[in-house]
């Protein structure tokens, strides 16, 4: 079943995360993940959103994802993602409807 990362990002150190965002598409593409948004501004609809950039991916699978996110090279890039930015991160399952 198709599962959808979601980062929810407040920026600490700019220079440190754009080190990972210029090494990230290298070690994402590796792992059959696609890139569905990344916006520095989106347009909040309702209530607050205290944080400056969200980033959508999907992936095949758990397993897919996590092949990814608990990977050496992963692993090594997020060292600057996580100096460079406060991230909640959420996994979720896609809709298959019954039937």
């Amino acid at each position: 079943m198709t599962v959808y990362a979601i980062a929810q990002l407040k920026m600490t150190d700019r220079a440190a995360y754009d080190r990972y965002q210029a090494r990230f598409f290298d070690v994402f593409r590796k792992y059959n993940g696609r890139l569905l948004a990344a916006d520095e501004h989106p347009r909040v609809l309702e209530g607050t959103w205290p944080h400056d950039k969200l980033v959508m991916m999907s992936f095949p699978d758990e397993a897919a994802f996590l092949a990814f996110s608990n990977s050496p090279e992963y692993e090594e890039i997020s060292r600057d993602r996580k100096a460079g930015a406060r991230a909640t991160v959420l996994l979720v399952k896609g809709f298959a409807p019954a039937g």
